[in-house]
Parts: structure tokens; sequence; C-alpha cells
């Protein structure tokens, strides 16, 4: 359902409502000697079928009002809006508090299922992309990446599908080929505004974003990663394509300039937040690169609030090739703290092979839990919650948000 709030301020409701009050009031003054003059002459018997007529005009205008209405608000009837409204300003606005870390298309997908469990929504976004259009910006403009925030706020948004689509608009031809459209309009507004939080900001007040989408930190930071032959990669674009190319796993990633500020606000929402989730995404280049973050993993591991942690459902080539669910944990918990993680979410739901076939070509498999990491898991006190949350739209493998955010919801009222 679409999100309307007739009577906000600045929508120019109330005024055209008022207006038209006294336009229907000076037309009956207008009309009234003659409709008195008319009454006068006639008998009784026209002056209640004139009346008939009137009340059933406006019970049909009125019904025919109301449904033009819940059409375009994609109800059917005055109770569900009631129970909608109930449900969002009540349950979503009083919502537990949910700090998601990480970044890129993971993070995105889970946030659409988040909003309809809640409004208290923060998502903390990685700033090290360097590659493509949010790449070029970065480097042209001397901006932070727009990319991964685009990605999230749109999914945070209440927007109409044509403005969904639009946003997510990339140009094929001409100068502009490989650009989002998302990534100019923050571009743009970061040039008006000359402040990229300010922009962000300004995006979620356009987009009727539910809860917020912040990045990490603001400074201009650089993502490196050292791998197990000892060479140091500098940028997260070349980090990937170092690891095929070398044939050897990274042994850790690093930023610099080492341990950057965090932004404003960041900390405090870690701090508040009833449930911390990490991922899904890209574990060495969308989720670890926040931890780097100066006093992130020192709030997280103080905050009172549950941590868990979202396994990817494939392994993602040049970053975890071969890798299992206990290497995903291990490498976020050396770029962090053994105590940092409650719960662990883990695909168990058998893919078919048909929707299989371009990931393996790719080099992409499955990330399955095996007995051994189920009794390992254990004894580190992190527990495990298994469940079918494969979702496969246009040959994509992606996480099923909504039982995400159900079984997240679970969690919380644990």
């Amino acid at each position: 359902m679409k999100h309307f709030n007739w009577l906000k301020p600045g929508i120019h409701i109330k005024r055209w409502l008022f207006m038209g009050s006294i336009g229907i009031f000076l037309i009956f003054i207008g009309i009234y000697p003659y409709l008195n003059q008319f009454l006068k002459q006639g008998s009784m018997q026209i002056h209640v079928f004139v009346l008939l007529i009137g009340i059933i005009m406006i019970v049909y205008s009125l019904r025919k009002a109301m449904r033009s209405l819940f059409s375009i608000l994609e109800i059917s009837d005055l109770s569900e809006l009631l129970q909608y409204k109930i449900h969002e300003k009540y349950h979503l606005d009083k919502g537990f508090k949910i700090v998601v870390v990480g970044g890129g298309t993971g993070l995105s997908v889970i946030l659409r299922g988040f909003k309809k469990i809640t409004s208290n929504i923060t998502a903390i976004v990685t700033t090290t992309d360097d590659g493509g259009g949010s790449g070029v910006l970065r480097e042209d403009l001397g901006m932070l990446p727009p990319g991964d925030i685009r990605s999230c706020i749109l999914a945070l948004a209440d927007t109409e599908e044509d403005m969904q689509e639009l946003l997510q608009y990339r140009f094929k031809e001409g100068r502009l080929s490989g650009q989002n459209f998302g990534n100019l309009l923050i571009a743009a507004l970061t040039g008006v505004y000359e402040n990229f939080e300010e922009a962000i900001a300004k995006v979620h007040e356009i987009l009727a974003v539910k809860g917020r989408v912040v990045p990490v930190t603001a400074e201009d930071i650089q993502l490196c990663a050292e791998l197990e032959n000892g060479k140091i990669i500098v940028g997260e674009s070349k980090i990937p394509l170092a690891v095929i190319k070398y044939k050897s796993r990274i042994q850790h990633v690093f930023v610099e300039p080492h341990a950057p500020m965090p932004l404003e606000g960041t900390i405090s929402a870690i701090q508040s937040a009833d449930i911390i989730v990490f991922g899904p995404g890209s574990l060495y280049t969308s989720i670890i690169p926040n931890f780097l973050v100066k006093g992130i993993i020192e709030a997280i591991l103080k905050s009172e609030a549950k941590k868990v942690f979202i396994t990817n459902i494939m392994t993602q080539p040049g970053e975890t090739d071969g890798y299992g669910v206990m290497d995903h944990l291990k490498a976020v918990l050396q770029h962090t703290d053994e105590k940092i993680i409650d719960y662990i979410l883990v695909n168990n739901e058998r893919i078919s092979e048909d929707n299989l076939v371009k990931y393996n070509e790719d080099g992409a498999k499955p990330v399955l839990l095996t007995k051994k990491e189920s009794r390992a898991l254990k004894k580190k006190g992190i527990q495990v919650v298994e469940g079918a949350y494969v979702d496969v739209k246009q040959g994509y493998i992606r996480h099923d948000a909504d039982k995400i955010a159900s079984i997240i919801k679970e969690l919380n009222n644990e």
C-alpha cells in the first residue's frame, strides 16, 4: 500500500478544501433567491423530491470519492485503511530498533523486509566502493561513493514504482554510459548543499524513507587487502581481481587512512539498538570495512542488543571462493572480537540445479552448514538459526527478505 499524508504541511490540501467550502457557500447564496422562488411556486412533493435527489447525489459522490481514494491507496475498504494506519503508526513507528551493518545488494534486499516490521531502522553502510559509476563520481567530484547508500535508501523508500525505476535507471549511451540516475541525483544534491550528509538527508525527505541510511564515515578512505601470498592490494574493486589473478585468498583487510572517525549518530544508534544485524553482503568489501572505523566494534560489544550474523547463500568469486559457514564467521571474528556474534542465520534450503547453472559457471557455490561446523558454533556459544531463506527472482539467488524479517522479529521477542 502506498503512503499518503493528505493533511501534511506543504501538500496544500487544507487550503483548497477551505476554499472549496467557501465556494459552495457562495454558490448557495447566489442561487438561493431563485431556489426559494421555485419552491414557493411548487408543491411539498417537489420540495421533498429535490431534497431526496440532493441526498442521493451526495451519497453517490461520496461513495465514488471513497472508491477513488481506496484505489489510489491500494486497499479494498475503510476497515483495511484503518488497520493499515494503526499498524503503520503504532506498530511500525513504535517498533523495535534495528541496526543493520553492511552494504551492497545483500543489505538492500533484507531492508525491504525489515521496513515491514519496524520503522526504527538504521542502515550503516560502507563507503569504500571505488568501482563503476560510484567510483567515477568519487574520483571526479571528490564525494563519497553513493551507490550502496542509494540502493539502501530505495529499499526503505515509500515511493511509486515509476520513481523507483527512474532512480535505478542506468544510462546506456554517451558520456553518462553506465552511470545511475539515482547516483547523479545524490551528486547534484551534494553540490547544492555542499555536504554529502545533508544531501542524503534531503533524499530521505524526498523519498519518504522509513528509517535512515547513513555512511559509516564521512572520511575518504581506501580499502586495502593483504593476500595470503603477502601481496598488498589497494582499492576495493581491485581486490577480487587480484585474488583470482594470483589464486591467493584474502588474509585480512584494512583501510587507509587507519581508523577513520565514524559519522555522527552511528555510535548512538548502535548503543540504543535492540538488534544489530551484520550482512548479508560481500564479506570483505561490504561488511568487514564497517568494523574498521574507529569505535564501531567497541560500541557493538558494549551494546545490550542481540547480535545476528546473516551468512551469504552463495560464495563470491574472488572473495570467498570455497568458504563454508565457519570460514565466513572466522573472517568476521578475525577483524572484530570473539564475542561479537550471538546468533548466526544459515540457509539450509537446497537450490535447484537450473538456478545454479550460471553461478557454477562463475565458480560460486552454495554456503551450507555441516555437522562439524554446527558443533563448532555450539562450542563458541553462537546459536544457529537454520531455515529456507532462498528467494530466486529473474535468475538471481537472494535472501527471502520477508522470512529474514520474520526471524529477526522472533529473535527480538525472545
